[in-house]
Order: C-alpha cells, then structure tokens, then sequence
C-alpha cells in the first residue's frame, strides 16, 4: 500500500452543539494535517440544502482551504456542473488556480447535489441540463484551452492547465470519462452498487488523450481508524446514524457517538443504510491494514479517497493520522 495516493473528502460536516463556523475551522485544521501527513489533495463536496453539510458554496472553500496550507492540492469533489455556467466555473476555477498555481483540481458532477425541489430552486428552466453534461464537460475544456467557438474567452481561467476528474456513482459517468479519457473518481462511499463495474467498463473503454494517458481510477470510502477496533465501532455510530437519517429522509447534524445503535433504527433502516455503507472501513491500524489492503489489491484503485465523520474533531484528526500510517506501511 506504500505506493497508493491518498486523499480527503470533506463535506464541512456540521455536528451537533456546533456551529457552521466550527466546521470550516475543522476542515482548516484537518486540511493543514492532512498537508503534513502525505496526502495528496483535499476535495469538498457540492451540496444543497442539508443541514448537516456546509460545502454548498464548494468554490469559496475551496479557496480558503488553499490559502491556509501550502502545497496540499485542493478542489472539488465535486462541481455539480448542471447547476452552474460552464463559463462560470472556469472563470471561478480559473482564478483559483491563478491565485494558487498547480494546486487547484476541477472535480465534475452531474446530479444536482439535492433533491429535486431544490434542484429546481438553483436550477430553474434549466431542469433538463443534465442531459447535456458531456458538452457542458467539453465546452468548459474549451474555455480553459482558449478555443472556445462562441468567441467568448474565460478571464481568469483561458489558457490553464486546471485538471478535470469525472465523478460519478454510475455507468454513463465511467462511459464518458473513458471516452474523453479523464481521470474518474467513483462515489462509493454513499453509493457502492455500481462501483466495481464501473472501474471495469472506464479502464475497458478508456481512450488516452492529451490529459491522460492511463486510466486513473480514485474510490471514495468512508474510514473510521482509532487505537482498537472496538473505539472505531463505537466512534462509527455517528456516521450510522447520519445514514439513517439519509434513509429515512430526516437529516439530522452530525451526533455523539453511542453505545449501541440497537433502539436507534429498525431492521429494514440497518440493512438499507448497511448497504450504502459497503465500502465503509472501520478499526484498528491492524484492521484497516489488512481491509484496505484487500480493497487495494482487488480493485485496483490508483488512489484512496477517505472521507471521515466522527464527532469529536482531536478523535477525527487522530482517525486521519492512523489512516497514513497504515498506507504508508
């Protein structure tokens, strides 16, 4: 595992007793950790409407987290690119990567990152734009290579080498960035059933381009990493009672931790959220040595992207300690 990437996915999870200030606080702390430790970039997530994640202006963060660390590369994981201008996100990227040069990754999704009323709240008339998300991807490429056809030119942004990665937690998403021969993050940390044909179908068709010229492949996991494995269980909880929240449609801030989650949800909530929680690595040093080393080797994976929700913040940065340690074993 010495020789894998590794990375971080973080939502500005909002926890309960806390504020949304905290929570970038956190990310600042984690990320400037993170720096130290190895890892390789520091993405946040797009999302709307939730209480519990404080990433909905993922630009704006982006830019936050890079100016307080140094070398740590920092982007988006992802855009949700039909909710938003391809002109405006290569001017905002743009920028970005103008202020904090060859640190900035352009990280593209298509779901609009909530549900469907508020998806409507940012989107407007423009409902269908998901279909059009390959020419949105190529007309955003466009911009960056000055080559535009409309003749409009993006400023900041034109002529920047600013790194697009595919997300996806689908076939189609595989599909296109083997065909435009793009790096492709897989979401299967919340969306695990079509994770491993995926990476099969996008390094099958996957056509080399001037951008990439192997197939690059990162998986999202949730991680949990303590002293023993009992700890991470226990710490765990918080993200199962997150998930159940996200089964039953009533978003909760991220809770404390308990000792048991026996009461909490019902067998048909435990098997529904279990099931979004596959690619869910939780234990000791040891534990996850073995488990992530099993992952690794049968997938394949180019890089390891954890993303962390633990209540407490000194045990969540110490959760990101072990896991570097045990990758770079």
């Amino acid at each position: 595992m010495a020789n894998i990437k590794y990375s971080v996915l973080d939502l500005a999870t909002v926890i309960e007793g806390y504020t949304i200030v905290d929570s970038f606080k956190s990310s600042v702390a984690n990320a400037q950790q993170a720096e130290k430790l190895g890892y390789t970039r520091y993405w946040f997530a797009e999302h709307h409407n939730m209480i519990n994640v404080a990433s909905s202006a993922t630009s704006l963060l982006i830019g936050h987290i890079a100016g307080k660390t140094s070398t740590i590369r920092v982007g988006s994981g992802g855009i949700m690119l039909p909710n938003h201008s391809p002109l405006v996100v290569a001017e905002q990227f743009g920028t970005l990567e103008s202020l904090y040069p060859g640190r900035i990754d352009l990280g593209l999704g298509r779901a609009p990152g909530s549900d469907q009323t508020t998806a409507y709240a940012i989107r407007g008339e423009n409902m269908g734009a998901a279909f059009h998300f390959p020419e949105d991807v190529a007309s955003l490429q466009h911009y960056f290579a000055g080559d535009h056809p409309n003749g409009v030119s993006a400023v900041p942004g034109e002529g920047l080498d600013i790194p697009i990665w595919i997300l996806g937690s689908s076939l189609d998403s595989a599909r296109l960035a083997a065909a435009q021969g793009l790096p492709y993050a897989f979401a299967s940390h919340f969306a695990p059933a079509y994770f491993l044909q995926a990476i099969e179908l996008y390094r099958k068709n996957f056509k080399p381009s001037r951008h990439l010229a192997e197939p690059y492949v990162i998986a999202c996991v949730n991680v949990v990493a303590a002293d023993t494995d009992a700890e991470a269980e226990y710490l765990a909880t918080s993200l199962k009672q997150l998930f159940k929240g996200i089964i039953t449609g009533r978003r909760q801030l991220l809770p404390p931790p308990v000792d048991s989650m026996d009461g909490i949800w019902s067998v048909a909530e435990q098997e529904a959220a279990m099931q979004m929680l596959t690619y869910s690595f939780f234990g000791s040093k040891a534990t996850l040595q073995y488990r992530l080393g099993n992952f690794i080797a049968q997938t394949g994976i180019q890089e390891l992207m954890a993303t962390t929700h633990i209540f407490d913040q000194s045990a969540r940065l110490k959760s990101y300690r072990l896991l570097a340690e045990v990758l770079n074993t």
